[in-house]
């Protein structure tokens, strides 16, 4: 084989390809540069995302059957995702090798394996569990959601801060701050364990683990040849001991150790007759029926508390095209997708509002921004159908449609709106109204000043069956601090009983 072109070579050429891959269709997910690209490809391909999705809401939406991939490939070839394929398993990589400048005999320290190594399993054991109550929450680990959202929230808003061109004004998150503290954080723990995320800490990396167990194409050792010098331990991804009888769950069949044996005791490929044997997952059971309890108490506490029904929050308003908040729940894996293509910066992550369930998960803030009445991206780049997406005619109501699709209601606070509380003409909101016919309208009407003076002036209504809850109204108000119209998600298309009025 040329020289250039090694194993670890072209595991490197692969590594740079899928990362700059996965930048670039992050890059494109915007309104000017989407056009019809793959832009959620890698959230697809992730087998933790549909397979918790599966469990939570029973179907398997329509982008995940990717996924099926990399599940056959690692029963097959290992757990090769890891260190060829995913982007937070690259960059981990890369910082690393940046951040560990060390000895050779440290080098063997730090990649022998460690027994914390196994909280992985215990993450993605409650994972599992809380989705077989119905609860998805692996958007909170999920290794491919969390780089995502860590770059739309709060690496590409600093990016385009410090004069990158990705966006066409300066977006702001809610708590993106706190976001970016967490992926700094997690980069950071890679000073003290390499990959550290890769080996303590990811249940997609749990997940591919057991799956590899069983692989047919594995790293083996021929124990005839092998000197325990411990060379393969040097530059080993996994930690996996590869000198001894190789943890095959945590091997991410990074190829190094084939390389670095000066024996050439290390292949790659089926068993051989001196092949050593390799050890199973190495998990505590006891730890996991823990774990699984704890899921189960767990479960019940998210949901028992007030704000975790958002029969109560009617500040908590969805994208359009979003399923009714249970289902929607059930779907949603956080990761940003739809902050990154919205146009006008209106989608925002949820804190607490929404419940501990809702966290991260999109919400609609208008004094950030407005929901575009003829947009519909939000749908388009959803990978887990959480939002639907939309024709731009069932979602403005245009025939064969006759209603359109509402997110909310705006109402007036007549205490803080200009022409209702201080006689001064103001007619931004009505002017803004994208429906036809406006939702907004005048009623003029004389009324009598304090000093005596007649003045005719034009006072705003809403007709609720008109308004669409879009949040411009909102966002354009020219009373600062607090605007004198506001949107609740009373009145949206996607639950019957949000309203304001229950009719039999």
């Amino acid at each position: 084989m040329n020289k250039f072109l090694t194993l670890r070579n072209i595991r490197r050429i692969y590594s740079v390809f899928f990362f700059g891959l996965f930048v670039l269709l992050l890059v494109i997910t915007d309104f000017r540069n989407m056009k019809g690209y793959e832009v959620s490809l890698f959230l697809e391909l992730d087998p933790l995302i549909s397979i918790a999705a599966f469990l939570t809401s029973w179907t398997v939406y329509k982008g995940l059957a990717l996924s099926l991939v990399i599940i056959v490939g690692t029963l097959l070839l290992g757990r090769f995702f890891c260190s060829w394929i995913c982007p937070m398993g690259i960059l981990n990589q890369w910082i690393s090798h940046l951040f560990n400048k060390r000895r050779p005999v440290d080098d063997y320290r730090t990649n022998a394996y460690r027994p914390i190594f196994r909280i992985k399993y215990y993450i993605l054991t409650l994972l599992i569990v809380l989705a077989l109550f119905g609860s998805l929450q692996t958007g909170l680990f999920d290794p491919i959601s969390l780089i995502t959202r860590s770059f739309v929230i709060s690496a590409f808003p600093a990016l385009h801060y410090s004069g990158g061109e990705l966006y066409i004004r300066q977006p702001v998150f809610s708590g993106g701050l706190f976001i970016a503290v967490i992926f700094i954080t997690i980069l950071f723990a890679n000073r003290f364990i390499s990959r550290f995320w890769c080996r303590v800490l990811c249940p997609l990396g749990a997940l591919l683990g057991i799956l590899s167990s069983r692989s047919l194409v594995r790293i083996r050792r021929d124990v005839e040849k092998c000197t325990d010098c411990q060379k393969c331990l040097r530059y080993c991804h996994g930690g996996c001991d590869p000198h001894a009888e190789l943890r095959i769950s945590e091997c991410h069949a990074c190829m190094n150790c084939i390389e670095d044996c000066p024996e050439d005791a290390i292949h790659y490929g089926l068993a051989r007759e001196f092949s050593s044997v390799h050890r199973p997952v190495d998990v505590n059971r006891r730890r996991l029926i823990e774990t699984a309890l704890t899921g189960i108490v767990l479960f019940p506490m998210m949901r028992s508390v007030v704000n975790a029904q958002s029969t109560f929050q009617h500040d908590v308003i969805r994208p359009p095209g979003s399923l009714a908040e249970d289902e929607f729940l059930r779907r949603c894996i956080k990761c940003g997708e739809c902050m990154r293509v919205c146009p006008t910066n209106v989608i925002q992550p949820a804190l607490l509002e929404g419940g501990f369930e809702g966290l991260w998960t999109p919400v609609l803030m208008n004094k950030i921004g407005y929901c575009e009445f003829n947009c519909i991206l939000c749908g388009q780049v959803c990978p887990t159908g959480a939002i639907m997406p939309l024709s731009l005619e069932k979602k403005i109501g245009s025939p064969p449609f006759h209603q359109p699709v509402k997110v909310g209601t705006a109402f007036y606070d007549r205490g803080r709106c200009l022409p209702w509380a201080m006689n001064t003409e103001c007619i931004v909101c009505e002017e803004v109204c994208p429906t036809s016919p406006k939702a907004i309208w005048f009623e003029t009407t004389e009324i009598s000043l304090r000093n005596g003076n007649k003045k005719q002036l034009k006072l705003p209504r809403i007709e609720p069956e008109l308004c669409v809850g879009c949040g411009i109204c909102e966002n354009k108000c020219p009373v600062q601090d607090r605007a004198a119209v506001r949107v609740t998600s009373i009145g949206e298309t996607r639950s019957p009983f949000n309203r304001m009025i229950l009719k039999n």
